[in-house]
C-alpha cells in the first residue's frame, strides 16, 4: 500500500467517524476499534517520512565527515612535504684562513745553518698566495780544488678551504698530506728510501729520506711533509759533496730538515692566530677548495 493511499484511507475513515451516525448496536466498542485503526494507519503513514528524514540526515553526516577527512589529509600531506624539505647543506669552516709570507717562515739563524751561502729566497709564482706559496734557497760553498758543498732548500705551503661538495678543509689537507708522503717514497731513481713519523710537528708529520745519484755527485735527500689543520707544509732539503768533497751525513740533514719544518708550521699557526684576532670568525665557507699541486720538482 502506497503512502498516498494510506493517507487518503485514514482521512476517509476520519470523516466517516465524524459525519456518519454509528450503526445500531455498534456502541462504544465500535468507536474504540475505529480509533485504534486510525492510530495504526497514521503510524504507518508517518514511517516512510521518518525513514526519508533519517536517510537525509545520514547522508549529510557522511558528506561532512568525508569533507573533514579530505581537509585533514591535505594538511597532513602539506606537513609531510614541509618536514621532508632538507636544509641547505653546510660544512664546518676551515680553521686557517691565510698563509704567512713564505720566504719569511724560517729564521735567519735556521737559514744560515741549512743554506749558509744563500743570499735570499726565491719565491715561486702563485695566483693566490693566501692558498698556495713556495720559496727556495740555494747554497754553494765553493772551495776550489778542495771541492764544494751544495745545499738546496724548498718550502711549499698549500691551504685548503672547506667546500660543501668536497668536504672540510682539514680532511682535504689530510688527503693531500698522504699523497705527498706517497710521492716522496716513490721518486724515480731513489735508493735506501726510509720513512718515519715525526712527533711534535703539526697534527701529523712524516720524514722521508733517500739517496739520489746524479752526474754532479751523490745527493742526500730529505722530505718532511706536515699537516697543521687545513694547511700542508712540504719541506725539501738536500745536500751533496761536489768536485770530490765528502758526502754530507744523512742523519745531520734529517735533523736539520725536521727542525726547519717545525719552524715553518709554527709560522703558519702564528699567522692565523694574528689573523683570527683581527677579524671576525667566518661562517662555513662554500668557496672552491685549493687544488693540490705537485711537490717541488727541483730536487737538485
Amino acid at each position: 500500500m502506497s503512502e498516498g493511499t494510506m493517507q487518503r484511507r485514514a482521512q476517509r475513515d476520519q470523516r466517516d467517524d465524524q459525519g456518519a451516525a454509528p450503526a445500531p448496536g455498534y456502541g462504544q466498542r465500535g468507536k474504540e476499534q475505529r480509533a485504534r485503526r486510525l492510530r495504526a494507519l497514521a503510524g504507518v503513514a508517518a514511517l516512510p517520512l521518518m525513514l526519508v528524514a533519517a536517510g537525509c540526515s545520514s547522508g549529510d553526516s557522511g558528506s561532512g565527515s568525508g569533507s573533514g577527512g579530505e581537509s585533514d589529509g591535505a594538511k597532513a600531506a602539506g606537513a609531510s612535504r614541509s618536514s621532508s624539505a632538507s636544509a641547505s647543506p653546510t660544512v664546518q669552516a676551515a680553521a686557517y684562513r691565510t698563509l704567512p709570507k713564505v720566504c719569511g717562515v724560517l729564521s735567519k739563524k735556521t737559514l744560515e745553518d741549512l743554506v749558509p751561502e744563500a743570499k735570499s729566497g726565491k719565491e715561486g709564482t702563485s695566483g693566490d698566495t693566501s692558498t698556495r706559496a713556495s720559496c727556495s734557497w740555494s747554497s754553494l760553498d765553493n772551495n776550489g780544488v778542495k771541492g764544494s758543498q751544495f745545499r738546496w732548500l724548498n718550502v711549499s705551503l698549500l691551504r685548503f678551504e672547506s667546500d660543501v661538495t668536497r668536504g672540510e678543509g682539514d680532511r682535504l689537507a689530510h688527503d693531500y698530506y698522504e699523497k705527498q708522503v706517497k710521492d716522496a717514497k716513490a721518486v724515480t731513481g731513489a735508493e735506501n728510501t726510509k720513512a718515519a713519523p715525526v712527533t711534535g710537528t703539526g697534527d701529523e708529520a712524516t720524514s722521508v729520506s733517500y739517496d739520489l745519484k746524479k752526474k754532479e755527485g751523490a745527493f742526500k735527500q730529505q722530505t718532511v711533509v706536515t699537516r697543521v689543520e687545513n694547511v700542508v707544509v712540504t719541506l725539501d732539503y738536500n745536500g751533496a759533496g761536489l768536485a770530490g768533497d765528502k758526502t754530507p751525513d744523512a742523519a745531520d740533514l734529517t735533523k736539520a730538515a725536521q727542525k726547519a719544518a717545525k719552524e715553518a708550521v709554527t709560522a703558519v699557526s702564528t699567522a692565523n692566530t694574528a689573523s683570527s684576532s683581527a677579524q671576525p670568525s667566518p661562517s662555513a665557507s662554500t668557496s672552491a677548495s685549493a687544488k693540490p699541486s705537485a711537490s717541488a720538482s727541483n730536487k737538485n
